[in-house]
């Protein structure tokens, strides 16, 4: 039995939108992982809570808070003797008003599939003039903790090349925050998680130094894991971006090394 008419259109409209999105997301995934250029990547900060204080606080930021992710950057591409000095170039771009559509909770394949179609249309109303299709942009939602609710869990997409990020508006976290940006970026140019189902780093892959004689303590962590190993089962979060690496699974993983 043929369609009718319009659904055939809209069938061949949706053909043609996924074919267009593979299309893009082919390109960026050989571009963001040939390292031959800096990427550019954006962080988009967002009131939350609807707060003051974290009004405040966004409206303090500069580029130099984010600085050090630059810097940790070069110092891992340094350790893999990358040819381009500097992967990526974090800045601050302008605010947003509007809060990104919420992640379903219990979600199943289709629900994932629906949320990230209304994350990239959301990403792009949003940022209709973010330049270059190989610019990553991070979206960063903050909030005090003052209303006792906890963060959601932060995601990074490698097709659309896009971060949703969900930190707190404190001085203080200012530097862990910058764990989970580093995070969450390089989940775009195709890092996977390390830890295990109770946040944990996952014995030997999400460890820095799964070789190290003694194993424990660990003195760093690994980005995709994000906490320090104390001993089987112990662990604690990094302070700051000075305290975690790159591993060798994750540098493959992103393609520094082969």
């Amino acid at each position: 039995m043929s369609l009718p008419r319009f659904a055939t259109i809209r069938v061949l409209l949706l053909l043609s939108c996924l074919a267009i999105v593979g299309f893009v997301s082919a390109h960026q995934r050989v571009y963001t992982r040939n390292w031959n250029q800096t990427l550019e990547t954006v962080i988009y900060p967002i009131n939350g809570d609807g707060h003051l204080v974290t009004d405040r606080y966004i409206q303090s930021l500069d580029d130099a808070d984010f600085s050090i992710i630059n810097r940790w950057g070069e110092r891992e591409a340094q350790r893999y003797q990358l040819p381009l000095t500097t992967p990526f170039n974090v800045r601050l771009g302008e605010p947003i008003k509007t809060l990104p559509p919420a992640y379903p909770p219990d979600a199943n394949a289709i629900d994932v599939l629906l949320w990230s179609l209304k994350f990239r249309f959301w990403a792009w109303r949003e940022t209709p003039d973010s330049g270059s299709l190989t610019r990553i942009r991070m979206f960063v939602v903050y909030q005090t903790g003052e209303d006792q609710v906890p963060l959601q869990h932060s995601l990074g997409l490698q097709k659309g090349l896009m971060g949703l990020v969900f930190a707190y508006s404190l001085d203080k976290q200012t530097a862990q925050n910058n764990i989970v940006i580093a995070h969450e970026l390089l989940h775009t140019v195709g890092a996977v998680d390390k830890y295990n189902s109770s946040g944990g780093p996952l014995r030997g892959v999400g460890y820095a130094n799964p070789h190290r004689t003694p194993l424990y303590p660990q003195r760093n962590a690994e980005i995709m894991a994000g906490r320090i190993p104390t001993g089987p089962g112990r662990s604690y979060m990094a302070e700051s971006l000075r305290s975690v690496i790159v591993n060798s699974y994750t540098a493959s993983e992103i393609n520094w090394i082969d």
